[in-house]
């Protein structure tokens, strides 16, 4: 052996064992410096060891989890996303669900979704886990948010100057007489920017508000403490008292409990801590909010005490004599497994509005509100600009209810390094003279809630009948055709073992979670914002169209899906004791109108691998290919405008001729009755045939109001096998859609 290769040997032993020696120094001072909850110093530790060694499982997770902490959306999804690829959450089960919580805060609703789809396969061995309930409580929330995005309010968004949001962060609380009380994170030695650490401590501070201004704000050194943390200030209803959160660091994290100090004049005096009815021994228990509930002082707040539904709660507690407190209630009408925090009492509204990283939302913590009428009601997210990707916290109004401020980590906030790592405050206001939006906002808000898809179980509503109406109520079957989900899951599974049974019963789940209710949500969504133009005087005309799984002939879908539009015009009609009624039939005083245009599609717009074998019932009514064929949808609104005084309506007789089973080579020849069914003149501008196996030909170039014409079709088979559909299209005067004339065929 060479003297040369021995040195170069041991060359390379010393520096490998020097590499190891510096990886494990790296990885002791990054998990040091994380469980002080200082992130920023853990990461560049983490930078070191990624630069040695970036294969580590132990590494590659460690590192993911620290830039979630730090609120490193985009790489921590990425970290996630490879911690579960290299080892199928084996060593950290938690991979998968973080890899989608942090796609969605970064905006990436689509992705999250299949992640969230995956995950909750991927746990659904411990049903009752919080892993398979969270990840399969995203999946909806991801949904709802993809639907949701996108919805703004007309309020006035504003983010407070840079006076007020530093490059760190910033809390707001309340605005009180004439000043607005916050707390901020700011370092005691330093200006560089650390999310939690030691030397960082958040603070109450107050800024007077002069002539709609901001002052610089002045620390309150009364609530001052240089090694703990201070924030969520509320005044008791006289102003006596000031009840606020006395935080202790506890690396990631705080230990918190409820002081109150007394008001004389400027300054807060006589601090104690209030008693264990409220602050429970070993609880963390933080964000006081005072208000009048029926004339009762009360104290809202935040807490993970025992008895509670998991994480941080929502507590409440009447107070007597300004310091007597009733034993605290759970809000249990808005708590979950995970968090609720920053509660603000509305007590002119009775409603309350939290933060929550559980219901649908559009990120981590969304603003949610839940009106109090004999108990809580279902939380109601506030939607957009108030709510983003990022966290959503601390929403409050001032005393006059025309100004609200949360605080947020929203991409846009002020920073140093990391764009989402710190949040500022944003203020929302009413405009002094908000004005009716245009036909064309009106217009682009409608068709931006569209489709809307609605679906249904086999031959509903009105089974084994030709009717083209129905009476049925499109609500009552959704609710019967939801109560069949364990059904569909048996028989779909019928004969399946395993996994491939848990699949086939989770596709199930999947189809019913995102599509059969999630239509319905969006029709109420869409309900609401038609109703407004309605009441604003529009003449609107709507187009749905149906469509049916191939389970029965063309021409008796036909007619079930018109059976099925019917029954969504009847929710229209019965939704509010009738409200949509007058412009359905034209006796709107306002002269607003509503008109529905029919298009049956039948099913020969259907998937044609679907089964339409009626012994076959597992793949032709139970199937989630055969389910999702079963639907109407919106799809189009059209806003008439005051100045044109009428419409113009092509129609046809009969759309669709189903001729059956032909022989190969057959010509199909079918006579098309067409009617103008608008208040003008229509002039036929086009006739366009996609196929050249398609002969078509009209007898007239114009139709008056309620004349009709001919339109004559002739279907070449010949080269043509198997189910075939040709249409024809009708392009007509003032239209912005075709008329579709369609034959349907078996050709044997």
């Amino acid at each position: 052996m060479s003297r040369l290769y021995l040195v170069v040997t041991l060359t390379f032993l010393v520096n490998v064992v020097t590499g190891q020696q510096e990886l494990k120094k790296y990885l002791e001072f990054a998990q040091e410096k994380y469980e002080q909850g200082d992130y920023v110093y853990a990461l560049q530790y983490y930078d070191k060891a990624m630069e040695i060694d970036s294969n580590s499982i132990n590494t590659l997770w460690n590192y993911a989890q620290t830039l979630r902490a730090y609120k490193d959306y985009k790489k921590a999804s990425f970290y996630y996303g490879k911690v579960f690829e290299r080892e199928n959450g084996e060593l950290y089960p938690g991979s998968l669900l973080y890899y989608g919580l942090m796609l969605k805060q970064s905006g990436k609703y689509d992705e999250a979704l299949d992640v969230f789809k995956r995950a909750k396969k991927h746990y659904r061995s411990d049903r009752r886990g919080y892993f398979y309930k969270k990840s399969r409580n995203e999946v909806q929330s991801c949904i709802w948010a993809r639907s949701n995005v996108g919805d703004s309010s007309n309020l006035i968004f504003e983010h407070l100057p840079e006076n007020i949001n530093s490059v760190d962060s910033e809390f707001g609380h309340r605005v009180y007489g004439g000043q607005l009380y916050l707390s901020s994170l700011k370092a005691d030695s330093t200006n560089e920017e650390v999310v939690y650490d030691t030397s960082y401590h958040t603070h109450i501070y107050r800024s007077d508000i002069k002539d709609s201004a901001f002052q610089d704000p002045e620390k309150v050194e009364d609530l001052f403490w240089s090694k703990y943390n201070s924030g969520n200030g509320s005044f008791s209803l006289d102003g006596s008292r000031f009840y606020f959160s006395f935080c202790e660091d506890e690396g990631i994290g705080y230990k918190c409990k409820i002081l109150v100090a007394y008001v004389e004049d400027d300054r807060f005096v006589d601090i104690d801590t209030l008693g264990p009815i409220i602050n429970e021994p070993g609880s963390n228990t933080t964000m006081p909010f005072i208000g009048e509930w029926e004339g009762d002082e009360v104290l809202f707040y935040a807490s993970d005490r025992e008895d509670g539904d998991g994480g941080m709660d929502i507590w409440y507690s009447f107070i007597k004599n300004g310091n007597q407190f009733r034993r605290p209630i759970n809000v249990k009408r808005i708590n979950s497994m995970d968090n609720e925090l920053s509660p603000y009492w509305d007590s002119e509204n009775t409603t309350l509005y939290f933060s929550s990283s559980w219901n649908n939302g559009f990120g981590g913590y969304d603003v949610f509100k839940s009106n109090y009428t004999t108990t809580f009601q279902a939380p109601e997210n506030l939607r957009e600009p108030i709510n983003s990707p990022a966290n959503d916290l601390y929403y409050f109004k001032t005393s006059s209810k025309d100004t609200a401020f949360f605080s947020s980590n929203r991409l846009g906030v002020n920073y140093s390094k990391n764009p989402t790592c710190c949040s500022d405050i944003f203020m929302l206001r009413k405009p002094l003279a908000p004005k009716p939006p245009s036909i064309e906002e009106s217009l682009e808000d409608l068709n931006k809630r569209l489709p809307v898809t609605l679906y249904f179980h086999n031959d509903i509503p009105n089974p084994r009948s030709w009717d083209t109406t129905s009476n049925v109520n499109y609500i009552d079957s959704y609710n019967e055709y939801i109560g069949m989900i364990d059904k569909y899951k048996k028989e779909y599974s019928n004969g399946l073992r395993g996994e491939e049974a848990a699949d086939a019963r989770d596709d199930i789940d999947d189809f019913f979670l995102e599509y059969v209710k999630q239509g319905v949500a969006d029709l109420q969504l869409f309900r609401d914002l038609l109703l407004e133009e309605l009441q604003r005087g529009r003449k609107i005309q709507m187009t749905v169209k149906g469509f049916a799984s191939p389970l029965a002939k063309t021409d008796y879908n036909v007619n079930l899906t018109k059976r099925r539009i019917a029954s969504m015009v009847n929710y229209l009609q019965a939704y509010d004791n009738g409200v949509f009624k007058p412009y359905f039939n034209g006796t709107a005083e306002n002269g607003g109108r509503l008109t529905v245009v029919q298009v049956p599609f039948g099913e020969y717009e259907a998937d044609q691998i679907t089964s339409d074998n009626p012994n076959d019932v597992k793949n032709s009514v139970y199937s989630r290919a055969a389910a999702i064929e079963r639907k109407i949808e919106i799809q189009s609104v059209d806003v008439i405008r005051e100045e044109d005084t009428v419409t113009t309506i092509l129609n046809a007789e009969e759309q669709v001729l189903d001729a059956g089973e032909q022989l190969l080579g057959t010509q199909i020849e079918k006579v098309f009755t067409i009617v103008n069914n608008g208040d003008k003149p229509i002039t036929i501008e086009d006739v366009r045939i996609p196929c050249e196996c398609i002969t078509a030909e009209t007898t007239v170039e114009t139709l008056q109001p309620g004349e009709k014409g001919q339109v004559k079709v002739i279907f070449d088979t010949k080269g043509y096998e198997g189910h075939e559909v040709k249409s024809v299209y009708i392009m007509y005067s003032g239209a912005d859609e075709e008329l579709r004339l369609v034959i349907t065929t078996e050709l044997k």
